[in-house]
Protein backbone atom coordinates (compact mmCIF):
# COMPACT_ATOMS: atom_id res chain seq x y z
CA UNK A 1 0.00 0.00 0.00
CA UNK A 2 2.91 2.20 0.99
CA UNK A 3 6.52 3.01 0.39
CA UNK A 4 9.03 1.93 2.95
CA UNK A 5 10.00 4.69 5.73
CA UNK A 6 13.33 5.27 4.20
CA UNK A 7 12.09 5.07 0.87
CA UNK A 8 9.08 7.75 2.06
CA UNK A 9 11.18 10.33 3.49
CA UNK A 10 13.88 10.12 0.31
CA UNK A 11 10.53 11.04 -1.65
CA UNK A 12 9.65 13.92 0.90
CA UNK A 13 13.00 15.37 1.03
CA UNK A 14 13.52 15.65 -2.89
CA UNK A 15 10.20 17.51 -3.01
CA UNK A 16 10.80 19.72 0.08
CA UNK A 17 14.93 20.64 -1.40
CA UNK A 18 14.21 20.72 -5.58
CA UNK A 19 11.82 23.98 -5.54
CA UNK A 20 14.80 25.63 -4.37
CA UNK A 21 17.04 25.25 -7.39
CA UNK A 22 14.55 25.54 -10.42
CA UNK A 23 12.87 28.10 -11.87
CA UNK A 24 8.85 29.07 -11.03
CA UNK A 25 7.66 27.60 -14.15
CA UNK A 26 8.83 24.26 -13.38
CA UNK A 27 7.88 25.32 -9.76
CA UNK A 28 4.23 25.73 -10.77
CA UNK A 29 4.25 22.24 -12.61
CA UNK A 30 5.23 20.51 -9.83
CA UNK A 31 2.54 21.88 -7.93
CA UNK A 32 -0.18 20.76 -10.64
CA UNK A 33 1.42 17.55 -10.45
CA UNK A 34 0.95 17.77 -6.42
CA UNK A 35 -2.43 18.65 -6.88
CA UNK A 36 -3.39 16.16 -9.56
CA UNK A 37 -2.08 13.38 -7.65
CA UNK A 38 -4.49 13.94 -4.62
CA UNK A 39 -7.20 13.51 -7.13
CA UNK A 40 -5.64 10.62 -8.87
CA UNK A 41 -5.38 9.10 -4.47
CA UNK A 42 -8.75 9.85 -3.80
CA UNK A 43 -9.96 7.69 -7.18
CA UNK A 44 -7.35 4.98 -5.65
CA UNK A 45 -9.38 5.05 -2.85
CA UNK A 46 -12.86 4.64 -4.44
CA UNK A 47 -11.38 2.05 -7.37
CA UNK A 48 -8.51 0.32 -4.91
CA UNK A 49 -9.92 0.51 -2.19
CA UNK A 50 -13.93 -0.48 -2.52
CA UNK A 51 -13.59 -1.80 -6.29
CA UNK A 52 -15.56 0.56 -7.43
CA UNK A 53 -15.44 2.48 -10.70
CA UNK A 54 -15.54 5.83 -11.70
CA UNK A 55 -15.61 8.53 -14.94
CA UNK A 56 -16.57 11.19 -13.24
CA UNK A 57 -13.86 12.72 -11.19
CA UNK A 58 -13.54 15.74 -13.17
CA UNK A 59 -17.13 16.82 -11.64
CA UNK A 60 -15.88 16.87 -8.08
CA UNK A 61 -12.75 18.68 -9.29
CA UNK A 62 -15.29 21.16 -11.00
CA UNK A 63 -17.10 21.38 -7.51
CA UNK A 64 -14.17 22.16 -5.45
CA UNK A 65 -12.80 24.87 -7.80
CA UNK A 66 -15.67 26.62 -8.23
CA UNK A 67 -16.46 26.73 -4.33
CA UNK A 68 -12.76 27.97 -3.97
CA UNK A 69 -13.28 30.75 -6.61
CA UNK A 70 -16.80 32.06 -5.89
CA UNK A 71 -15.46 32.05 -1.85
CA UNK A 72 -12.76 33.90 -2.32
CA UNK A 73 -13.95 36.63 -5.05
CA UNK A 74 -17.66 36.69 -4.04
CA UNK A 75 -17.56 36.19 -0.64
CA UNK A 76 -14.14 37.89 0.41
CA UNK A 77 -13.08 33.96 2.67
CA UNK A 78 -9.35 33.13 2.84
CA UNK A 79 -7.74 31.14 0.51
CA UNK A 80 -6.79 28.47 3.03
CA UNK A 81 -10.73 28.07 4.61
CA UNK A 82 -12.18 27.54 1.54
CA UNK A 83 -10.16 24.07 1.64
CA UNK A 84 -12.23 22.59 4.05
CA UNK A 85 -15.43 23.74 2.81
CA UNK A 86 -14.53 22.15 -0.42
CA UNK A 87 -13.84 18.60 1.17
CA UNK A 88 -17.28 19.34 2.58
CA UNK A 89 -19.08 20.24 0.22
CA UNK A 90 -17.89 17.67 -2.29
CA UNK A 91 -17.82 14.98 0.33
CA UNK A 92 -21.97 16.02 0.49
CA UNK A 93 -22.52 15.51 -2.98
CA UNK A 94 -20.24 12.54 -3.77
CA UNK A 95 -22.17 10.84 -0.42
CA UNK A 96 -25.44 11.43 -2.14
CA UNK A 97 -24.51 10.65 -5.69
CA UNK A 98 -23.21 7.41 -4.44
CA UNK A 99 -26.64 6.69 -2.93
CA UNK A 100 -28.64 6.30 -6.34
CA UNK A 101 -25.34 4.39 -7.56
CA UNK A 102 -25.98 1.53 -4.81
CA UNK A 103 -28.13 -0.43 -7.80
CA UNK A 104 -25.00 -0.09 -9.86
CA UNK A 105 -21.58 -1.33 -10.42
CA UNK A 106 -18.76 -2.38 -12.89
CA UNK A 107 -18.80 -0.85 -15.97
CA UNK A 108 -22.84 0.27 -15.33
CA UNK A 109 -21.55 2.25 -12.38
CA UNK A 110 -18.35 3.88 -14.53
CA UNK A 111 -21.26 4.93 -16.93
CA UNK A 112 -23.33 6.49 -14.62
CA UNK A 113 -19.89 8.50 -13.31
CA UNK A 114 -19.74 9.58 -16.54
CA UNK A 115 -23.00 11.07 -17.24
CA UNK A 116 -22.15 13.08 -14.59
CA UNK A 117 -18.41 14.20 -16.11
CA UNK A 118 -20.00 15.18 -19.32
CA UNK A 119 -22.98 17.25 -17.91
CA UNK A 120 -21.04 18.93 -15.30
CA UNK A 121 -19.39 22.32 -17.49
CA UNK A 122 -23.29 22.46 -19.32
CA UNK A 123 -24.89 22.49 -15.90
CA UNK A 124 -21.84 25.41 -15.02
CA UNK A 125 -22.83 27.51 -17.89
CA UNK A 126 -26.27 27.61 -16.99
CA UNK A 127 -27.98 31.31 -16.55
CA UNK A 128 -29.05 30.22 -13.43
CA UNK A 129 -25.89 29.74 -11.70
CA UNK A 130 -24.47 33.00 -13.90
CA UNK A 131 -23.87 35.37 -10.89
CA UNK A 132 -21.99 32.61 -9.31
CA UNK A 133 -20.05 30.57 -12.02
CA UNK A 134 -19.66 33.84 -14.39
CA UNK A 135 -21.20 31.34 -16.80
CA UNK A 136 -19.12 30.51 -20.24
CA UNK A 137 -16.70 33.35 -19.56
CA UNK A 138 -15.58 31.53 -15.69
CA UNK A 139 -14.27 33.67 -13.09
CA UNK A 140 -11.17 34.84 -12.05
CA UNK A 141 -9.12 33.96 -8.95
CA UNK A 142 -6.62 35.87 -7.14
CA UNK A 143 -3.32 34.66 -6.33
CA UNK A 144 -2.63 34.74 -2.71
CA UNK A 145 0.97 36.21 -1.62
CA UNK A 146 3.45 34.91 0.93
CA UNK A 147 1.96 35.96 4.87
CA UNK A 148 5.53 37.06 5.53
CA UNK A 149 8.68 37.34 4.04
CA UNK A 150 10.48 34.27 3.82
CA UNK A 151 14.72 34.29 2.18
CA UNK A 152 15.17 31.00 0.26
CA UNK A 153 17.02 30.37 -2.45
CA UNK A 154 16.70 31.18 -6.28
CA UNK A 155 17.90 30.13 -9.66
CA UNK A 156 18.76 32.75 -11.53
CA UNK A 157 21.19 33.44 -14.85
CA UNK A 158 23.59 34.78 -12.60
CA UNK A 159 23.31 31.51 -10.21
CA UNK A 160 22.00 31.00 -7.00
CA UNK A 161 21.10 33.72 -4.60
CA UNK A 162 19.23 34.35 -1.86
CA UNK A 163 15.69 36.17 -2.52
CA UNK A 164 12.25 36.55 -1.29
CA UNK A 165 9.76 33.64 -1.75
CA UNK A 166 8.03 33.63 -4.46
CA UNK A 167 4.09 33.24 -5.13
CA UNK A 168 4.57 29.95 -6.72
CA UNK A 169 7.03 28.67 -4.72
CA UNK A 170 4.87 29.48 -1.42
CA UNK A 171 1.62 27.45 -3.24
CA UNK A 172 3.99 24.88 -4.01
CA UNK A 173 4.94 24.34 -0.44
CA UNK A 174 1.60 24.98 0.68
CA UNK A 175 0.05 22.08 -1.53
CA UNK A 176 2.58 19.72 -0.56
CA UNK A 177 1.47 20.46 2.91
CA UNK A 178 -2.32 19.58 2.02
CA UNK A 179 -1.07 16.81 -0.20
CA UNK A 180 1.24 15.02 2.96
CA UNK A 181 -1.90 15.64 5.09
CA UNK A 182 -4.15 13.92 2.97
CA UNK A 183 -1.85 11.09 2.28
CA UNK A 184 -1.38 10.42 5.84
CA UNK A 185 -4.96 10.35 6.05
CA UNK A 186 -5.45 8.23 2.74
CA UNK A 187 -2.97 5.62 4.29
CA UNK A 188 -5.05 5.72 7.71
CA UNK A 189 -8.28 5.70 6.49
CA UNK A 190 -7.05 2.25 4.35
CA UNK A 191 -5.45 0.32 7.55
CA UNK A 192 -8.57 1.36 9.45
CA UNK A 193 -11.13 -0.87 10.21
CA UNK A 194 -13.42 1.11 7.51
CA UNK A 195 -10.60 0.45 5.66
CA UNK A 196 -10.46 -3.08 5.51
CA UNK A 197 -14.08 -3.16 5.35
CA UNK A 198 -14.14 -1.46 1.42
CA UNK A 199 -10.95 -3.96 0.74
CA UNK A 200 -13.66 -6.65 1.56
CA UNK A 201 -16.40 -5.19 -0.21
CA UNK A 202 -13.86 -5.02 -3.35
CA UNK A 203 -12.76 -9.12 -2.70
CA UNK A 204 -16.09 -10.01 -2.40
CA UNK A 205 -19.47 -8.22 -1.72
CA UNK A 206 -21.21 -11.30 -0.67
CA UNK A 207 -18.66 -12.65 1.96
CA UNK A 208 -18.49 -8.98 3.38
CA UNK A 209 -22.11 -8.87 3.09
CA UNK A 210 -22.07 -12.29 5.88
CA UNK A 211 -19.36 -10.89 7.61
CA UNK A 212 -21.92 -7.99 9.02
CA UNK A 213 -20.73 -5.25 6.46
CA UNK A 214 -23.28 -2.27 6.41
CA UNK A 215 -22.38 -2.41 2.04
CA UNK A 216 -24.52 0.70 1.51
CA UNK A 217 -23.13 2.63 4.16
CA UNK A 218 -19.45 1.63 3.10
CA UNK A 219 -19.45 2.22 -0.66
CA UNK A 220 -21.21 5.36 -0.30
CA UNK A 221 -18.83 6.85 2.30
CA UNK A 222 -16.23 5.62 -0.32
CA UNK A 223 -18.04 8.21 -3.05
CA UNK A 224 -18.09 10.97 -0.18
CA UNK A 225 -14.35 10.27 0.84
CA UNK A 226 -13.27 10.36 -2.82
CA UNK A 227 -15.50 13.15 -3.83
CA UNK A 228 -13.97 15.08 -0.77
CA UNK A 229 -10.34 14.78 -1.49
CA UNK A 230 -10.62 15.24 -5.10
CA UNK A 231 -12.84 18.91 -3.98
CA UNK A 232 -9.37 19.62 -2.15
CA UNK A 233 -7.64 19.01 -5.01
CA UNK A 234 -9.58 20.95 -7.31
CA UNK A 235 -9.74 23.95 -5.21
CA UNK A 236 -6.40 24.08 -4.74
CA UNK A 237 -6.10 23.87 -8.90
CA UNK A 238 -8.34 26.82 -9.11
CA UNK A 239 -5.94 28.80 -6.61
CA UNK A 240 -3.14 28.09 -7.98
CA UNK A 241 -4.29 28.34 -12.09
CA UNK A 242 -6.11 31.39 -11.04
CA UNK A 243 -9.11 30.76 -13.63
CA UNK A 244 -11.93 28.70 -12.82
CA UNK A 245 -14.34 27.81 -16.13
CA UNK A 246 -16.87 25.17 -17.53
CA UNK A 247 -14.59 23.81 -20.17
CA UNK A 248 -11.54 23.33 -17.89
CA UNK A 249 -13.61 20.17 -16.27
CA UNK A 250 -14.38 18.58 -19.36
CA UNK A 251 -14.22 14.57 -19.47
CA UNK A 252 -11.09 14.60 -20.54
CA UNK A 253 -9.64 15.64 -17.07
CA UNK A 254 -11.57 12.62 -15.53
CA UNK A 255 -10.47 10.42 -18.22
CA UNK A 256 -6.40 12.10 -17.50
CA UNK A 257 -7.04 11.13 -13.73
CA UNK A 258 -8.26 7.53 -14.53
CA UNK A 259 -4.90 7.03 -16.60
CA UNK A 260 -2.60 8.49 -14.26
CA UNK A 261 -4.55 5.91 -11.31
CA UNK A 262 -3.89 2.59 -14.26
CA UNK A 263 -0.13 4.12 -14.43
CA UNK A 264 0.58 4.81 -11.27
CA UNK A 265 -0.93 1.14 -10.19
CA UNK A 266 -4.16 0.60 -8.54
CA UNK A 267 -4.53 0.54 -4.75
CA UNK A 268 -0.90 1.87 -4.63
CA UNK A 269 -0.79 4.86 -3.03
CA UNK A 270 2.88 6.03 -4.18
CA UNK A 271 1.73 5.40 -7.49
CA UNK A 272 -0.79 8.49 -7.26
CA UNK A 273 2.83 10.55 -7.64
CA UNK A 274 4.12 8.45 -10.47
CA UNK A 275 0.64 8.50 -12.65
CA UNK A 276 0.19 12.30 -11.85
CA UNK A 277 3.75 12.77 -13.41
CA UNK A 278 2.51 10.91 -16.31
CA UNK A 279 -0.37 13.33 -17.49
CA UNK A 280 1.48 16.25 -16.47
CA UNK A 281 4.78 15.63 -18.50
CA UNK A 282 4.31 13.09 -20.65
CA UNK A 283 1.92 15.11 -22.78
CA UNK A 284 4.59 17.48 -22.62
CA UNK A 285 7.19 15.70 -24.07
CA UNK A 286 4.78 14.39 -26.28
CA UNK A 287 4.49 17.94 -27.87
CA UNK A 288 8.52 18.29 -27.97
CA UNK A 289 8.54 15.31 -30.41
CA UNK A 290 6.48 16.20 -32.53
CA UNK A 291 3.24 19.19 -32.25
CA UNK A 292 1.40 17.77 -35.04
CA UNK A 293 0.76 14.19 -33.62
CA UNK A 294 1.47 15.23 -29.88
CA UNK A 295 -1.58 13.50 -29.35
CA UNK A 296 -0.49 9.88 -31.34
CA UNK A 297 3.06 10.25 -29.32
CA UNK A 298 0.96 10.01 -25.93
CA UNK A 299 -1.04 6.84 -27.06
CA UNK A 300 2.04 5.45 -28.23
CA UNK A 301 3.83 5.98 -24.93
CA UNK A 302 0.96 4.92 -23.06
CA UNK A 303 0.58 1.66 -24.68
CA UNK A 304 3.87 0.85 -24.43
CA UNK A 305 3.88 1.63 -20.66
CA UNK A 306 0.65 -0.60 -19.94
CA UNK A 307 2.11 -3.42 -22.37
CA UNK A 308 5.30 -3.24 -20.55
CA UNK A 309 4.26 -2.88 -17.05
CA UNK A 310 0.15 -3.92 -16.83
CA UNK A 311 0.22 -3.63 -12.95
CA UNK A 312 1.99 0.16 -13.69
CA UNK A 313 4.41 1.47 -11.19
CA UNK A 314 3.67 -0.98 -8.56
CA UNK A 315 5.31 -3.44 -10.46
CA UNK A 316 7.90 -1.56 -10.85
CA UNK A 317 8.93 -1.13 -7.69
CA UNK A 318 8.13 -4.61 -7.16
CA UNK A 319 11.14 -5.46 -9.30
CA UNK A 320 13.55 -3.12 -7.85
CA UNK A 321 12.49 -4.51 -4.50
CA UNK A 322 13.10 -7.75 -5.09
CA UNK A 323 16.42 -6.88 -6.71
CA UNK A 324 17.54 -4.65 -3.64
CA UNK A 325 17.07 -7.88 -1.67
CA UNK A 326 19.07 -9.99 -4.03
CA UNK A 327 21.74 -7.50 -3.94
CA UNK A 328 21.45 -7.87 0.24
CA UNK A 329 21.85 -12.04 0.37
Amino acid sequence: MTLGAVATLAVFAALVVVPLFVKNFIIFQMTMWLIYGIAILALNILTGGSGQFSLGQSAFYAVGAYTAGIMMELMGVNYALTLPAAGIICFIFGFLFGLPALRLSGVYLALATFALAVAMPQLLKLGVFEHWTGGVQGLVVTKPNPPFDIPVPKLTDAGVTIGKMSQDMYLYYFTLVVSTVIYILAVNLLRSRTGRALMAIRDNQIAAAAMGIDLPLYKTLAFGVTAGFTGIAGALGAIVVQFVAPDSFTIQLAIAIFVGMVVGGVGWLPGSLVGSAFIVFVPNIAESISKGLSGAVFGVILFAVIFLVPHGARQVAYYLEHAVKKLKS
